[in-house]
């Protein structure tokens, strides 16, 4: 790997000729907030050596024609919320944090698009489509706090995916800055567009290494009038898991598919302080579906309440929407209360294969000793699978985690599955990526990273290693 430069004092006041000086973090205890997203294990955790909060675009070009001049890495970062590490400073050098870029900049109703910063919150974007009877469909869990820069960054899913798919199916434009400081605009209002490579499609989810995202252009949708929420009770969690794609067939369309096993709702149970419905023993699905009537919508949870019975249900209850997705969004906040280091694995299978691959980590973990919570996209079979550290000695717990990695994902590539179906590989499954993504496709990868960024500034050690 290539070695870079360190800031100096001269960097420093140009960096402030170019924000203004209260807008450069030099300072240790300021930058610890910069030094790790939402993975909070030690060894990820890496100090930037400044951090620049730029306002609009020309900043950002700015600090990175510096930054290119100088051979200073440059880390991308919105609100930190990841779990891969993918916005830490491996290399030391200069965040750009770019939560000063908080602005939706038009809401387009004749042709359905939304244009903003890549500071604002993906709730906000999607309150602001809800006022102008639209939808955006974008629906991390994370959306309460996730800026819709980094969501692009990372081609985020989220419980919503099934029916409207992940960021990359949002977004029509961006606005860049290249490696070498240039700010280009990819994509438009178009519906189609086949003038030439997808370049747009290639910075998604290329998790900063490749340009610094700066606007997002998001199609809307018409805002359905009518929803309901179902939660769908087993007490046996391969038969929940196999019912899922018969609920896919049935052709109601549904909205979000999502599961979450017995261990995974008593501990939200717990996090949350109240009573879940059949919490001591109660694996979860959790349906929602939408429509223009509701008459239709009521048909429909028939038949998903008839199909689920006759698969070994319990109970069926049309669900209180804002509690129970309350209690499937704390999953990662639960874990992290029980357990401040765990390692929180984003498989994704082969649909059918869901139940396979939920059951194989299951025994998996217990053969290690390890505790292991599920949850996730049960539709797109995307699994959440969190390793909780727990009490574990440090060495023990690495030794531990790095054996079940190894085994778990030789049986997810043999189901025809990915390292990750929506966080991203960032810093933390580098190794694994390097081991378990085809050679070919890897020097795909590097060849375009040197082609775009030539001096290997753009948020370097993520992803995969380049040889400078």
């Amino acid at each position: 790997m290539k070695t870079y430069n360190k800031i100096n004092e001269n960097i420093i006041d140009e960096l402030k000729n170019i924000t203004g000086e209260k807008f450069v973090i030099v300072e240790k205890d300021k930058l610890e907030a910069y030094s790790h997203d939402e993975l909070m294990e030690p060894s990820c955790m890496k100090y930037p050596e400044a951090v620049v909060y730029a306002k609009d675009a020309r900043e950002v070009s700015e600090i990175v024609k510096l930054a290119n001049r100088e051979n200073i890495p440059i880390i991308p970062r919105g609100a930190g919320t990841g779990l891969t590490s993918a916005s830490v400073a491996c290399y030391g050098g200069i965040v750009i944090s770019l939560e000063k870029m908080d602005k939706i900049l038009e809401i387009d109703t004749e042709n359905m698009f939304m244009t903003a910063e890549a500071g604002v919150r993906t709730a906000e974007i999607q309150r602001a489509a809800r006022e102008n009877g639209m939808l955006y469909a974008g629906d991390p869990c994370s959306g309460e706090s996730s800026f819709i820069g980094g969501n692009a960054a990372t081609n985020a899913g989220g419980n919503k995916a099934v029916k409207y798919g992940t960021t990359r199916r949002q977004i029509y434009g961006l606005e860049i800055v290249t490696a070498a400081g240039e700010i280009i605009t990819l994509g438009g209002k178009c519906m189609k567009d086949s003038t030439g490579y997808s370049l747009l499609n290639l910075v998604i989810g290329s998790e900063g290494t490749l340009a610094v995202i700066t606007r997002v252009l998001l199609k809307l949708m018409p805002l359905a009038p009518e929803a309901m929420d179902l939660l769908i009770v087993f007490e046996d969690f391969r038969k929940a898991i196999e019912t899922v794609p018969k609920i896919i067939k049935l052709g109601v369309n549904p909205t979000c598919v999502e599961f979450m096993d017995n261990a995974v709702v008593q501990n939200c149970a717990a996090f949350l302080r109240e009573k879940l419905p059949h919490d001591e023993n109660g694996h979860y699905i959790i349906v929602k579906i939408e429509g223009g009537s509701r008459d239709a919508l009521e048909e429909d949870c028939v038949k998903i309440d008839e199909l689920c019975s006759a698969n070994g249900s319990v109970e069926t209850l049309v669900a209180d929407p804002v509690r129970i997705w309350k209690a499937r969004n704390s999953f990662a906040e639960a874990d992290r209360a029980a357990s401040p280091v765990f390692s929180a694995e984003d498989l994704v299978v082969p649909p059918a294969k869901i139940a396979e691959a939920v059951k194989y980590i299951t025994e998996l973990a217990a053969r290690y000793g390890l505790v292991v919570h599920c949850a996730g996209h049960a539709a797109d079979g995307n699994v959440h699978a969190h390793i909780l550290k727990g009490a574990l000695a440090e060495g023990e717990w690495h030794e531990k985690l790095a054996a079940l990695q190894k085994e778990l994902y030789k049986t997810v590539y043999s189901m025809g599955g990915k390292l990750s179906g929506e966080h991203g590989i960032g810093y933390k499954r580098v190794e694994l990526m390097s081991e378990f993504c085809g050679a070919g496709e890897l020097e795909m990868m590097r060849a375009v990273k040197k082609a775009l960024d030539p001096n290997l500034i753009l948020n370097p050690g993520k992803i995969f290693k380049v040889e400078a």
